[in-house]
């Protein structure tokens, strides 16, 4: 088990959820805020109330990340396609998060990622001409936020030579070299909502998963303890929502239009290792690309689709057919061998929060949030993406202090780390480990080294960290949010036995 203070404030796990769970059903005592839901905007609602200095509870039907916010494309964008659109001010904000999440919230968990255009016979001048375009115009973004080209260097043309360093299965016939630009990649979308709810939780707030809410008005809720059944009343003096594609659930007068965005996922051989995104645009279109990603675990995400996705919400969205044949058909435009479904060794969608305007296919849809408060006083804050969950939440917070004259104090995350928060590894710490854990890393590092099955770079050091720290409950939670492992049906099976065994103790 990892050489951590026994008395972390910031770990989440069984006994605490037991504990805190217990003292809300008992004591009977309102909290300030009450926050349904533990995806990126509901985990960052909770950590910008406590630290304002107000009492939180969080409560999560499923697990932390269980929703939209562990099927993204794990970039923190800067908003380039948004200032296409002329949406300048949603562009700005997105350039000025991922700043802040880079050099301040979490460091560790997000580098900056070139991203690669190749310059095929199939791109016209005028394609070209845009492309450049517009990188540059991400540059003055990138600027204007405050963003320092040490942390995101400049765009820039690159030889033939270079771009196939970055990207080697590229198609090399009739290549005139690449466009380059540069993002920020997450290295693991869930790992930054748990970072960000554990350090809610190290100021207060209770952060609490496996229970349901229903009846939900602006002062309270009907709370299930969905392990054992048992139920309660809680009151609190405001409620914000942060359910997702499910805020229509939470407050009917909701109304949003999900659009489904999918990846698959390859053997990173498959792209021969791949350094860059590489970044192929999709026909037909003048600010919409597929990306393929280098992921963890020695892997490759290639993405992203945007399509309708009407009816009832499932809890795990799944690709159509239609999307793997189109995502396939567009990046093989770019590759020197082209890839088929046999390449294909995982795939995962999510559904987009989009509020419904009436007009325009799901890709025209803004991305921009919206707080919203209801006929009871319920507060929902709907929309926007996964960069810029900080401002979202520090909106809905505003929202919720006004509503019911809270006594906060100002937002605080603007400038504040989350736990393992740190610019660079300690000695003798490998960079796979600080990418997960940062200053937890060397922690683990000294705890059983053990990899949980032959070719899985995760050590049972890490499948008990997520138990005793990072709050996961059982083996899904350890194989599909704490790590990616799951993502891949033959790595999930292998390691299965090993996940429950660190959750049974």
């Amino acid at each position: 088990m990892p050489d951590l203070h026994p008395a972390d404030p910031s770990a989440l796990n069984r006994a605490r959820r037991g504990r805190e769970l217990a003292d809300l059903a008992e004591s009977g005592r309102a909290v300030d805020l009450l926050v349904i839901g533990g995806g990126i905007t509901g985990v960052g609602v909770a950590l910008d109330a406590a630290t304002r200095g107000l009492s939180v509870a969080l409560v999560e039907r499923h697990d932390l990340a269980f929703g939209t916010s562990r099927w993204s494309s794990k970039l923190a964008h800067g908003g380039l396609r948004y200032l296409a659109t002329g949406n300048v001010g949603i562009a700005r904000e997105s350039a000025v998060e991922r700043g802040i999440l880079m050099t301040r919230t979490a460091p560790h968990l997000v580098r900056a990622l070139p991203q690669v255009v190749p310059l095929l016979p199939t791109v016209s001048g005028f394609e070209r001409a845009l492309v450049r375009t517009g990188f540059l115009a991400g540059d003055a973004l990138r600027c204007s936020a405050g963003t320092r080209a040490s942390v995101l260097p400049r765009s820039r043309h690159v030889a033939a030579a270079e771009a196939v360093a970055l990207a080697p299965t590229m198609r090399r016939a009739g290549l005139r070299g690449g466009l380059v630009a540069w993002d920020g990649q997450l290295v693991d979308d869930a790992r930054l909502v748990v970072a960000i709810a554990r350090t809610a939780a190290a100021h207060g707030a209770k952060i609490l998963t496996r229970v349901g809410a229903s009846e939900v008005i602006g002062t309270g809720a009907r709370l299930r303890d969905e392990l054992t059944g048992e139920e309660f009343t809680m009151t609190a003096r405001a409620v914000v929502s942060a359910a997702g594609v499910w805020a229509g659930q939470v407050d009917p007068g909701i109304r949003l239009r999900p659009s489904r965005g999918t990846h698959l996922v390859f053997d990173a051989r498959s792209f021969g290792g791949l350094r860059a995104s590489l970044t192929v645009p999709i026909p037909g279109t003048t600010n919409r690309f597929v990306f393929a990603l280098p992921a963890p675990h020695g892997r490759v995400y290639l993405g992203l689709t945007d399509e309708e996705a009407p009816g009832p919400i499932p809890d795990v969205p799944a690709p159509t057919d239609g999307e793997v044949d189109f995502l396939l058909d567009t990046v093989n435009r770019a590759l020197g061998t082209p890839l088929t479904r046999d390449d294909v060794v995982g795939r995962f969608a999510g559904l987009r929060p989009l509020l419904d305007t009436g007009d325009g296919d799901s890709a025209d849809l803004s991305r921009s949030h919206a707080v919203i408060r209801g006929d009871s006083g319920l507060i929902s804050v709907v929309g926007g993406k996964l960069t810029t969950y900080r401002a979202m939440a520090e909106d809905a917070v505003d929202a919720a202090v006004a509503s019911a004259n809270l006594p906060a104090g100002r937002c605080r995350t603007r400038r504040l780390p989350v736990v393992g928060a740190a610019a660079a590894p300690s000695e003798g710490v490998s960079p796979l480990l600080f990418g997960r854990y940062g200053s937890e890393a060397a922690a683990i590092a000294r705890a059983d080294r053990t990899p949980v099955a032959a070719g899985i770079d995760v050590t049972r050091a890490e499948f008990a960290f997520a138990v005793t720290h990072e709050g996961a409950l059982d083996a899904d939670d350890v194989l599909d949010r704490r790590t990616r492992i799951g993502l891949v049906a033959a790595d999930r099976e292998r390691v299965r036995a090993a996940a429950q065994e660190a959750v049974a103790g």
